[in-house]
Order: C-alpha cells, then structure tokens, then sequence
C-alpha cells in the first residue's frame, strides 16, 4: 500500500487552485495551542484530584494514581489521534475552496469539535461499552479489566497512526469497535473450558456494524443526489465551477461552505469524542471507584424516587416470575442471562431479588454520596448488572411486558443509568481538548487526500457543500440514536460521490486504497487488541 499522501500529477485541475498547505503556524496559533493544552491539564488535575480528596475513604497511596495517570495519557492519546486522523475530513472542503485559509480551518473545526464534546450526551460512549464482556466491566479495577483497557485503546492507536501515515482516511470507529471485538474475543479463548465467560456481545456489534457499513454508502449516493438536485434548483454557473486561483467565492457560497463544515466539525466532537469518554469512565471506576462508580452529584431525593420506582417495578415484574423462586446466588442468575441472552425460569426472579437489592442497599444510606467506600463497587455493580438485564430485554423483546410494565421497567432503568452511567464535566473537557489539539497537528496528509486524491478535477463550491451537509446530516442522526459513525467515511465517500454525479472521475489507486483501508480496519484491530490483551493478561 503506498504513501497516497505524496502530490501527485493532477489532471484536470488548476495549479494555481491548489491551496498552500505548507504555510508555516503563525504565532497565534501556536500561543492558542499551548494556552489550550495547559489550561486543559490544569482543569483536569485541579478537578480530579478535587472529586477523588473529597471522595469516601479515598486512598493515598502513590500507585492508584501513577496508574491512573497512565491511562488517562493513552486514552486521551487515543483521542487526540482521533482528532487529526478523522477530524482533518471536515475541513479538507473549505481548504479546497478557498473558503478558509488552512490554519484558520483547523482551529475553527478544533474549537467546534471542543463544543460538540461538551454538549454530547453520552449515549454513544456507553453503547461501545456494552460490547465488553460483562465480567471485565464489573471487575475493570483487576488486572483483567486493565488489560482489557490497555489493549484495546493502544491497538486502535497503532492502526490509526499507520493508516495517518499513509495517508487513508480510514475509520477511528471502525478501529475501536475492531479493538473491542477482539478483545472480547481472547477474553472468551482464554477462559478455562466449561467457564461461563462472555465475549462479544454480537446483538450490540451487529447494530453497530450496519450503522458503520451503511454510513459511507449513504454518503455515496446522497451526497451525488443533493450535488444534482442542486444543479436543478440553484442554476449559478460558479457553484459548479472550481475555485478561480486562490481567490475566496463568493460571500453567499463561502457562508454556506464554512456552515457545512461548522456542522461536520460539531457532529464529529458530540459523536466521535464519546468514544473515549466511556473508556476513561472504566479506567476511572477501576483506579479510584469512590469517588467515580456512583454519580455522587445525584440529588439526595433521587434514592427516595428510586426505592419508590424501584418497589412498583418489582410488583410489575413478579406475574411473570410465573412463581418460581430465585436462586441462592441470585446475581450470578442476572450475570448468567447478561452473558447467554437466554432467558431462564430463573431470570425475572433473580432480577426482583437483585433489584430489591439495590433499592435496600442505596436506601439505607440516604444518598449515593453516603455510600461507603466498602460498599461501593457492589453497589455499582448491582446497579450496573440490572441495568443490563433491562437492556437486553427490552431490545429483544422477551418476556413481552404489558403497557404499565414496559413503561415501569424503563424508568426504572433511566433511575440506574443516572446513578452508574455519567461522565463529570472534566472528563468532556479534557476529551474535548484532546480532540480539538489533535485537528490543529496532523491534518495536511488526509486532508491532500480528501481534497486531491478522491477526484480527478478540483472540487468545485457546491461538491464541497454536498458533501459537508450529507455528512453533518448523517453524523447528527447517528447521534440522536446513539450510533457511532465514522467521519471519514461519510465525508471522504461523499466526496467520491460527487464527483462520480458530476462525472468528473474518480482517482481509482486512491478509491482502491480507501475501501482496503476500510476492509482491513477490523480485522486488523482484532487482532492487535487480541494480541495485546493475550499479552497484557500474561505479562501482568
């Protein structure tokens, strides 16, 4: 596979349209980036040494924290490779246009991927958690948890930086769900035999394989058909015409432009940067689980509405328990259902009990900031077990719940996220900052490739423009689902598709290379985070 970074000779396009992407940073750039970068580390360690000291029976050894550091650096190094390797698509348009000059783009897609993060809902991050096994989840403080995280977030780093290198917009999505596959994967092959150890959890993987499969076609073919729908409905002769030398277009067209990529830039940072914020959510749990298993900025009047939602669903529950009676280890009777999806007589049962559970076990602290430092992890894990079970009923559809159970069950399950599944204010930031920095460092080589390489022509103002709403568009409903997508392949095969609408023809090394990059990614990442989690699991 080689270096489709390298310039090429560019039939059909003007060289004086080529933008100078060899502009050294100015000043104030490189003031903004170290102003970013400190501020950053600052609110990270004020904020985290804040919730762990005022946390219950908080430790002071020295290793917890050395270890925590560690994977806080590896897992926001993930997303700040994330941020020049995805990142750089969104901007690849209005560099080519002359619609912003390069370094103004990067720092305006790296200040509105910061906002994107900080407003994300979460949703995406805790769906790739899902993927885990369970087992990891509930114990991601042991040396397997570690493992599990150390493997998957250095597996997808690699694979990210070689395909940077060369150059491929290939998919930081792809790349992670890959690494989590694979690592759910070794941890089931290595599991003694007859144990009852999960891997992947192929429901999960298979939703989110269509969202990522589907996503680049559906960049292909809308963005074509919004390039010729344009062409009917806005009859301006310099929309489809390539950029005059370097000359900016024209105010109206330049606005549009800068909008669309505002968007892709927004989208990406609430989708993209989640990816990392459920992994550093499991780090936190693992390395300092007072003050980060339980949501201790919950309302105290949240455990009275808790034990109350908690008592109704359980009654709600207990018609379909057809009389049978929960097993002695009624937790390992939930576990073993979040790990099969079979349901057993022994299943709703087991799920009443351990729901009782929790409802006693937060009720006679008063408050989840109450909870002490002993009681925590089992109290997460409970929470985060029936939470599970929930889920996974509720997606398959078994038992099939009445009306006034299906509505009792879901709020139930909304009260236990709020409790387990939240992400502190500094750890968006941080991610955000990782994300935006990364968009500011290494964007030249897949931008030259989205802006030059996919098409034979130079892309024209209303391609650029197709290609962004298509992407901004498809990206911002994948959100709203809890989907992730992949930036790259959304924008890198709206582009393609433009250009095959508008017949101006498609580099076919570089398409070749694009769908390598695309077909390999996963298999790839499974087997790095495999390996590295086989490692790991040996060497520690």
């Amino acid at each position: 596979m080689t270096d489709v970074a390298a310039s090429p000779q560019l039939a059909g396009r003007s060289p004086e349209a080529r933008p100078d992407l060899q502009k050294p940073v100015n000043r104030l750039t490189a003031v903004i980036f170290v102003v970013l970068l400190a501020g950053g580390i600052l609110f990270t360690a004020q904020s985290l040494y804040s919730d762990v000291t005022s946390a219950p029976g908080h430790t002071t050894t020295f290793l917890p924290f050395l270890l925590l550091g560690v994977a806080l650096l590896v897992a926001l190094g993930f997303e700040f490779v994330n941020g020049f390797h995805d990142t750089a698509n969104a901007v690849a348009t209005v560099i080519y246009t002359h619609s912003l000059a390069p370094h103004v783009a990067v720092v305006w897609s790296g200040l509105w991927n910061f906002l994107g993060v900080l407003v994300s809902s979460g949703a995406v991050a805790f769906g790739i958690i899902s993927l885990l096994p369970v087992e990891l989840i509930l114990q991601v403080g042991s040396d397997a948890g570690f493992a599990m995280v150390f493997a998957l977030l250095i597996a997808a780093i690699l694979w990210n930086v070689g395909t940077w290198y060369l150059g491929l917009p290939a998919s930081s999505s792809h790349t992670l769900i890959g690494s989590v596959i694979g690592v759910g994967l070794a941890n089931q092959l290595m599991a003694p035999a007859g144990s009852a150890t999960s891997g992947v959890d192929w429901a999960q993987a298979t939703s989110i394989g269509w969202s990522l499969l589907l996503s680049p076609i559906v960049g292909f073919f809308a963005a074509a058909l919004l390039l010729l729908a344009l062409k009917v409905v806005a009859r301006r002769p310099e929309l489809y015409q390539e950029p005059k030398g370097n000359q900016p277009p024209p105010w109206w067209i330049r606005s549009l432009l800068v909008l669309t990529c505002t968007g892709v830039s927004f989208a990406h940072g609430s989708n993209d940067g989640q990816k990392g914020m459920g992994l550093i959510m499991l780090i936190l749990i693992g390395t300092v689980p007072t003050a980060y298993a339980l949501n201790r900025a919950v309302p105290d009047s949240h455990v009275t509405q808790f034990r109350a939602i908690s008592q109704v669903t359980q009654q709600s529950l207990t018609p379909y328990a057809k009389g049978a009676e929960a097993p002695a280890d009624y937790r390992e009777g939930v576990a073993a259902y979040v790990r099969s999806h079979e349901l057993t007589p022994a299943t709703i049962p087991s799920l009443i009990r351990l729901m009782g559970d929790a409802a006693d076990n937060v009720g006679k602290y008063g408050s989840l900031r109450a909870v002490p430092a002993e009681a925590v992890q089992n109290v997460r894990n409970d929470m985060y077990l029936t939470s599970e079970a929930i889920r996974l009923m509720q997606k398959s559809g078994q038992p099939a719940f009445d009306a006034d159970t299906t509505k009792n069950v879901a709020a139930y399950r909304k009260s236990l996220d709020e409790a387990t599944k939240f992400i502190p204010t500094w750890v968006k930031v941080a991610v955000a900052i990782a994300l935006g920095l990364g968009t500011m460092v290494g964007w030249r080589r897949i931008v030259i490739t989205v802006g030059e390489k996919i098409g034979k022509t130079h892309m024209t103002y209303a391609q650029g423009a197709s290609a962004e709403v298509v992407a901004m568009s498809t990206i911002g409903a994948a959100d709203m689902f809890g989907l992730p997508v992949s930036t790259t392949h959304v924008l890198s095969s709206g582009v393609a598709g433009t250009m095959a609408a508008n017949k101006s023809g498609l580099q076919w090394s570089t398409v070749r290379n694009l769908l390598m990059a695309w077909v390999l990614t996963l298999p790839a990442a499974i087997v790095l985070a495999g390996g590295l989690y086989f490692l790991f699991r040996h060497l520690f």
